[in-house]
């Protein structure tokens, strides 16, 4: 799905929840279990060595608890958690964030909230490292997944999935190692998975947001902080309602790679960002000119597919939107595949794109919903959270 309507500086944004999971989700009384309302079996991991229902203090230790079938549920309480969380389980995994008591919840209007649960690591990639090895959250069935490789085709294709369903809500995650005098710093790195997100942020500079080979993501209501090529992988990722927050300006925004078909049949693999928000990032580095102006993407192979549907854009994008990926790759092939429907704001304005991108025409963009990039309805994305934040 996508919906039809023209994005503003100030909407769509709005509260939204899981309406199932809110009343696991809000803090307690003290008179009261702080599981009180969470589905069967939910564990409970605090770091503050108090609450008596906490049956771990480091997340990775609750997961690794858990066997590898059977659906799972980790609620994380209040707090700052420095580690880094790998899901190798194939069982369907929520990681919950816990939330405030009352209205005290807020949406990422402004790119500028936060969540009560930040989990955050600070690796960072040194000479020889595989990018994968820096990841804050990798939700991937083995190392060998989830290695990211080098140059157009990146490392070998594997015959073997993960993660069906593994789903995270109204967490921050950040790699904190990240700022623009550091190399490639993650903070997801999802491969051979499925897995959405909600009212989550991802924050960090060069590479924050992997989708690896046969990697299928849906993230909803969110924020994502970047610089250089913020968004790239090999796999399928759709964003809706979120807030693509610019620290500076590096590369593209996206940077996909394409797969070649025989990999995957049919597959519509790319980058797809829809109803949702460019701005400049409210802590973006003060040494950054405020004019500097952003490239919607570009593309690490030629079989790159990146489509913007909807979403308004501040005065931070350059008029021709798309540019070539380096010196030694200097042109964009008709192979790669670019396009935008109904952008707006005043970076918005195409009439100075690039030939080679395709400007939708309103049945055009009816090919590219959910269901039809997916190849199905998934059965892994929380509608009932779409719907609450339709209301």
């Amino acid at each position: 799905m996508f919906f039809l309507y023209v994005a503003t500086a100030v909407l769509p944004y709005t509260l939204a929840f899981s309406p199932s999971l809110l009343p696991c989700q809000v803090q307690k009384p003290a008179t009261q279990s702080t599981l009180s309302g969470c589905p069967p079996r939910t564990i409970l991991v605090s770091n503050d060595n108090i609450d008596p229902d906490a049956s771990f203090s480091s997340i990775q230790d609750a997961i690794l608890s858990l066997p590898d079938l059977g659906h799972a549920t980790i609620l994380i309480a209040e707090g700052q958690y420095q580690e880094a969380l790998n899901i190798t389980r194939k069982g369907p995994l929520t990681l919950l964030g816990q939330l405030p008591a009352g209205d005290t919840i807020v949406p990422f209007a402004n790119g500028s909230a936060s969540n009560l649960v930040q989990v955050w690591n600070n690796e960072f990639v040194h000479t020889g490292m595989d990018d994968a090895d820096s990841a804050v959250l990798t939700v991937a069935p083995s190392y060998e997944a989830a290695l990211i490789g080098s140059g157009p085709t990146g490392a070998p294709l594997q015959p073997l999935f993960g993660n069906t369903d593994f789903k995270a809500y109204n967490i921050d995650f950040q790699n904190r190692a990240a700022n623009y005098a550091i190399s490639q710093a993650l903070v997801t790195d999802i491969s051979y998975a499925n897995a959405s997100f909600y009212g989550c942020s991802f924050a960090s500079y060069q590479d924050t947001w992997y989708t690896g080979r046969n990697g299928s993501t849906y993230v909803f209501d969110s924020v994502i902080y970047g610089q250089t090529d913020y968004l790239f992988g090999f796999g399928t990722a759709w964003f809706q309602n979120v807030v693509l927050a610019n620290r500076a300006c590096g590369g593209g925004i996206v940077a996909w790679k394409g797969t070649n078909l025989t990999d995957a049949p049919g597959n519509r693999y790319g980058a797809y960002i829809s109803d949702s928000r460019i701005i400049r990032s409210p802590d973006a580095n003060a040494t950054t000119d405020i004019t500097e102006k952003c490239y919607l993407g570009r593309p690490w192979n030629d079989l790159a597919t990146t489509v913007y549907l909807s979403t308004y854009m501040e005065n931070i994008i350059q008029p021709a939107g798309w540019t070539p990926f380096d010196s030694a790759r200097p042109e964009i092939l008709n192979t790669t595949f670019y396009a935008e429907f109904n952008s707006s704001g005043p970076g918005g304005n195409t009439s100075s794109r690039i030939s080679l991108e395709h400007i939708l025409t309103f049945d055009e963009a009816q090919n590219f919903t959910v269901d039809k990039v997916f190849l199905e309805h998934p059965s892994w994305i929380d509608y009932s959270y779409l719907s609450s934040f339709e209301q």
